[in-house]
């Protein structure tokens, strides 16, 4: 009996042993290992299929996309409002470069007019984007549909009027773009990507400019000022940088697609296009509540 005993005891240091080795406790624990090994996967590779529609949608409207990410981060990730403001912003930056090299060699963008956007943006981008880390996440994402929907109501009024310019000359001097660049700037800080909103229609409403032209400048006013943002959402750790990753590849992997095709869109479908789709965004923050 005893000998029984020695035997199983044996068994149970060999196994114990065993047990110990590195190699084998990682086979031990695979089947949970493996689980939230899938679990990365999926959400990897579902943040990298939401950053290709993003990345195609914003190459197409040049808004660097990160006005669709928002809203569905909060849906199916579970973020609040400002942590997916903050992870969009980690997409929305490479976007907006890649895509404004995209319109300034098939648009030829002013480059003054560019530089003078992105640089008064800059001014007001942090202290905005500072004083949006500290609002109520419902209160914040109500604000943001609003703004959407007010944005496509008003192109929409003005395209319904027939109040669309195709001219190529500013009506404006350049140097009046620094107040779209101001505006845009807070409404960058704000919302993330508010800048990429309100730029075009104010470019087309007051300096003339076709759709196009006024969407590669307003990639202009984005692509500085939502790399302040970034770096501001990420000091007070508002960004998932896990989902940030494979979103932004999936945007640069798509956006050179949107650009090729927004300039086969006719203008006023283009600017129907944009309303359509900013009401859209704007029902879905709505709904999230």
């Amino acid at each position: 009996m005893s000998r029984e005993r020695g035997t199983v005891g044996s068994a149970d240091t060999v196994l114990a042993g065993k047990i110990s080795d590195p190699a084998l406790s990682i086979l031990l624990c695979s089947p949970a290992s493996s689980a939230r090994m899938i679990a990365t996967v999926i959400r990897a590779a579902a943040a990298a299929g939401l950053g290709g529609m993003a990345g195609l949608l914003g190459g197409l409207f040049g808004v660097g996309g990160g006005f669709l990410v928002i809203p569905l981060l909060g849906f199916f990730y579970g973020m609040d409002q400002q942590t997916a403001q903050g992870t969009a912003l980690m997409m929305v930056v490479p976007n907006v470069l890649w895509a404004f090299s995209q319109y300034q060699r098939r648009f030829s963008v002013d480059v003054r007019m560019a530089a003078t956007i992105a640089g008064s943006a800059l001014i007001a981008t942090y202290p905005t984007a500072r004083f949006a880390t500290g609002l109520d996440p419902h209160v914040l994402r109500l604000a943001f549909a609003v703004f959407l929907a007010t944005i496509a109501v008003t192109v929409a009024y003005c395209l319904w009027r027939g109040n669309v310019r195709v001219a190529t000359g500013p009506t404006r001097a350049w140097g009046w773009t620094t107040v779209v660049g101001l505006i845009g700037g807070v409404l960058s800080g704000l919302f993330g990507v508010g800048g990429a909103f309100v730029a075009p229609p104010l470019l087309t409403t007051f300096f003339g400019l076709r759709q196009l032209e006024a969407q590669g400048l307003a990639l202009a006013l984005v692509s500085p000022s939502a790399l302040l943002a970034l770096m501001t959402y990420a000091r007070v750790g508002r960004v998932d940088w896990l989902v940030g990753l494979p979103l932004a590849l999936g945007g640069i992997a798509a956006i050179s697609a949107g650009v090729a095709f927004a300039s086969r869109l006719p203008e006023r479908r283009m600017r129907l296009a944009f309303c359509g789709l900013l009401l859209l965004t704007a029902v879905l923050l709505a709904a999230r509540g």
